[in-house]
């Protein structure tokens, strides 16, 4: 299972435009944005009682896998 991840393809295209990444080209590509839209809504819904927490949470949440798109972009992050 872990050599599945090991595996050095791209999982997501470029953006067409801008800066970033784009759709899923790959099933790991998908099951990482399902669990990246998973944190961010647990670290949203856990801490729904303390607005300032919870942003923070969220924001944390929302960064923390920024380099593994980056590293699984086909071609890496650029303008285009």
């Amino acid at each position: 299972m872990i050599h599945l991840f090991l595996d050095k393809r791209p999982w997501f295209r470029p953006k067409r435009n801008g800066y970033g990444t784009g759709l899923p080209i790959a099933w790991q590509g998908w099951v990482l944005m399902v669990l990246h839209v998973a944190l961010i809504t647990g670290v949203a819904v856990l801490l729904r009682e303390r607005p300032l927490l919870m942003t923070i949470g969220v924001i944390a949440a929302g960064l923390a896998p920024m380099p593994i798109y980056r590293a699984r972009t086909e071609g890496g992050w650029r303008w285009r």
